[in-house]
């Protein structure tokens, strides 16, 4: 891969993460058909994931020993890119919420558009995240040193 890796951060299994996108998808599915406050947790995963990484999210923590614990963990992955993507689920989350709390249906796209970016994760191991995450550094590579 020819983007930015982060070595300072442990690598994530696939097939975990793949999981919580399930998860995430059947939060936002909740969220549409009963009530939006469920997108609380989508909100906090995103940013506790997102900005601290995966390694401190409990969730991700129970997921994974419960996963590697029966050998279904999968390949490790660099965690940038999936920083990157919970990330955009943090601000998707925190528009969609603020969007409800002011009274507006629109609230409804951006938990739409989570659906299809959670659907292609889990069912297909496509991150919409992670490509924008290489694009961008490959159209605008860090400057080092």
């Amino acid at each position: 891969r020819d983007f930015m890796l982060r070595f300072d951060l442990p690598r994530v299994p696939a097939n975990v993460i793949r999981w919580e996108a399930l998860v995430t998808h059947a939060l936002l599915w909740l969220a549409l058909l009963v009530s939006p406050w469920f997108l609380v947790v989508t909100l906090a995963q995103g940013f506790i994931k997102g900005f601290f990484g995966h390694q401190a999210c409990p969730g991700h923590k129970l997921w994974r020993k419960l996963f590697e614990s029966r050998g279904w963990g999968g390949k490790l992955e660099d965690v940038g890119a999936k920083m990157f993507a919970a990330k955009l689920l943090f601000i998707a989350s925190a528009v969609a919420l603020g969007l409800f709390l002011g009274g507006s249906a629109l609230w409804q796209v951006p938990v739409m558009v989570l659906l299809v970016f959670s659907a292609l994760e889990w069912a297909l191991g496509f991150c919409a995240g992670c490509w924008a995450y290489g694009a961008w550094y490959r159209a605008f590579p860090p400057k080092m040193g």
